[in-house]
């Protein structure tokens, strides 16, 4: 068991992990990356600037409650954090399955939310080639989450896990698949 301010220095080193990978890197990746590749291929923007502004709200402002509301749930009601990587913990692990929140709709509601605000990014500059990294980076995403995060969270919460998933959509919320 660790001491509070070791978990509380572990909560603060997954926020800035987590702020650094996926709200600077990923898509500062998707933003430069497509417009290079547009530019590269001679691709024009998709749709007038207004209308794509429009679209990148409408995809921005619910990821970034999903994004917000899950990690809220997972620190309150988990208690714990969502930092971890190909087995690598940085924020405490989660002790408890958090069913109820965002979770109740989606098991990944921070992916799904990032994914929104991911596609909010490629909508504003109006990317071709923006949409077509995205095409390839979610099946990536949904690839991580079944061969490493939910074997961790089969081993960490056994039958209770199996069941939630059974119930649950993994990445789009959803009502539930069954009761």
């Amino acid at each position: 068991m660790m001491d509070s301010s070791t978990k509380l220095i572990r909560h603060i080193a997954g926020f800035i992990l987590g702020v650094t990978i996926f709200v600077i890197l990923i898509p500062s990746v998707l933003f430069f990356g497509a417009r290079w590749l547009d530019g590269l291929i001679g691709i024009p923007s998709l749709g007038p600037p207004r209308l794509r502004t429009i679209l990148a709200v409408l995809f921005l402002l619910p990821g970034l409650v999903f994004i917000l509301w899950s990690n809220l749930f997972l620190v309150l009601r988990g208690r714990g954090g969502p930092a971890e990587g190909f087995g690598v913990a940085v924020s405490p692990r989660t002790e408890k399955l958090v069913e109820t929140g965002p979770y109740r709709y989606t098991r990944n509601p921070m992916v799904f939310g990032a994914h929104m605000c991911y596609l909010a990014v490629v909508l504003f500059i109006g990317s071709p080639m923006g949409l077509v990294m995205m095409a390839i980076f979610i099946p990536m995403t949904v690839l991580y989450l079944k061969r490493v995060e939910e074997p961790r969270l089969k081993k960490d919460f056994g039958a209770s896990y199996d069941d939630y998933r059974k119930r649950v959509s993994m990445i789009v919320p959803l009502p539930r698949l069954r009761k």
